[in-house]
């Protein structure tokens, strides 16, 4: 697969791996859900989307919308607990965030699913991850973005004020409380974008 990519100024080194995690800030969204960001927490990331870009096994799928049958516009993977993550810098980050929020989840995260925006006609709309558990208790999303920075908007279920976060080049957000049933978030079309994004999204225990 070709994929383009712009490289950060700040991110010029070929060794991935995260960083702590105590720099992280946390915004209150209101009705128990909060986000935490942390910009460039994971160095190298420039390099690791090359090779995520490359090496993982990328599906595309068709998806029934109203009367007929339409492509998702990215391309997916998805790692359950029991199998290998593409890259040990993806096992590196897993466990660094289990290990900051395993007090306050009360569990770890163990599933990685991957989404492959290769330019900004790519995109996903307005939904929360509410296939299982998160339908009905608080957890925790956290997503590690790797390329070319996108938009990730986050709004109130039902309309309200948008939230907008431009993520990528090694940054984490992590969606948590009620995040998931009461907000929704989306990564809109961009005219202005022509790399490519990759969005790593750790999970615990089923949460799609």
């Amino acid at each position: 697969m070709t994929t383009h990519l712009q490289g950060s100024l700040f991110d010029q080194t070929d060794r991935a791996r995260p960083g702590p995690l105590d720099a992280v800030r946390r915004t209150r969204l209101g009705s128990g859900a909060w986000i935490d960001v942390l910009p460039g927490w994971l160095s190298g990331a420039d390099a690791l989307f090359e090779r995520l870009a490359a090496e993982v096994p990328w599906r595309a799928e068709r998806r029934e919308m109203y009367d007929r049958v339409v492509d998702v516009p990215r391309l997916l993977a998805f790692y359950g607990a029991a199998d290998p993550l593409p890259d040990p810098v993806l096992d590196d980050a897993r466990d660094a965030l289990t290990a900051h929020y395993r007090a306050e989840l009360g569990e770890p995260f163990r599933t990685a699913g991957l989404c492959h925006y290769r330019d900004g006609r790519d995109s996903v709309a307005w939904h929360g991850d509410r296939t299982g558990r998160g339908a009905r208790e608080d957890t925790m999303v956290a997503i590690l973005s790797l390329g070319t920075p996108r938009d990730l908007l986050l709004r109130p279920v039902g309309g309200g004020d948008t939230v907008r976060r431009p993520l990528g080049h090694g940054d984490l957000i992590v969606m948590g409380g009620s995040c998931q049933r009461t907000w929704e978030h989306c990564v809109p079309k961009s005219a202005r974008v022509t790399g490519g994004r990759i969005s790593v999204q750790f999970r615990p225990r089923g949460v799609r």
